[in-house]
């Protein structure tokens, strides 16, 4: 839809998933917000591309809130499924009420050894079952499923994953050279550029709502729920809506 438009649409595989690789054995495999977002923005450069409309849901929503909060001048806009979603070790040390508590039950298997070793024997039933909590409604086939469960059969990908959920807790340190970005993420900045929000009326997994996060975007904003039992997967589950609203941020 958006390539029939004329827009050059690049789907990007984040560090750990599908043919991502690392240069060095050496290098720490660090899923902490800021190295992904660096990621992107070198993908970029690469690319030679100046500036992007960013658009993601999960860990590509918040890749995107980074660029467009850290780098605004790479960012034409954004569509962010789930809304604000940048947060620190700091201020995850909180904790929440307990049915919230509850859905983050994954987050605390993987600081365990035994989560580690669960998420690498099973990570293919793991995801599907994640899936399935997370949208609830979607009636998705193994076919589906199994196309998008060819990216977690990457040498990295659980050890990115763990250190992800682990950073998030303060389990482990990240690396130093991004401390800088941390400590602004840390402050919670507001993003500036036009933005879209988006959420399913039917998002099992946990989300913020969207009211405790509109005061963060200070520039062009709107929100949409979408509905008809749209699940956590927004873009795969509503790709017709994820799209418009690409083509309505970029307008």
């Amino acid at each position: 839809m958006l390539a029939s438009a004329g827009y050059r649409v690049i789907i990007p595989y984040l560090r750990g998933y599908g043919t991502t690789r690392f240069l060095a054995s050496e290098t720490p495999r660090n899923g902490q917000q800021s190295a992904l977002a660096v990621d992107i923005i070198a993908l970029m450069d690469a690319l030679k591309i100046e500036r992007a409309i960013l658009a993601g849901y999960d860990w590509g929503a918040r890749t995107a809130n980074i660029i467009a909060a850290l780098w605004p001048e790479r960012c034409k806009a954004l569509v962010s499924v789930s809304g604000y979603l940048i947060g620190s070790p700091e201020a995850n040390k909180m904790p929440l009420p307990p049915q919230s508590e509850l859905q983050w039950w994954y987050q605390f298997y993987f600081a365990t050894e035994r989560g580690q070793l669960g998420y690498e024997k099973n990570r293919h039933d793991f995801n599907k079952l994640i899936w399935q909590l997370a949208s609830p409604k979607w009636h998705f086939d193994d076919a589906t499923f199994d196309r998008s469960a060819a990216s977690f059969n990457n040498p990295d990908h659980v050890a990115i994953v763990i250190h992800n959920y682990r950073w998030r807790l303060g389990l482990v340190e990240g690396e130093s050279k991004y401390d800088e970005y941390e400590k602004r993420l840390a402050a919670a900045p507001e993003i500036a550029v036009p933005t879209i929000t988006l959420e399913g009326d039917a998002n099992g997994a946990p989300h913020p709502k969207p009211s405790s996060y509109a005061q963060k975007f200070s520039g062009k904003y709107s929100h949409r729920t979408i509905k008809g039992g749209i699940g956590h997967n927004l873009p795969q589950e509503a790709p017709q809506e994820f799209a418009k609203a690409i083509f309505d941020v970029d307008g």
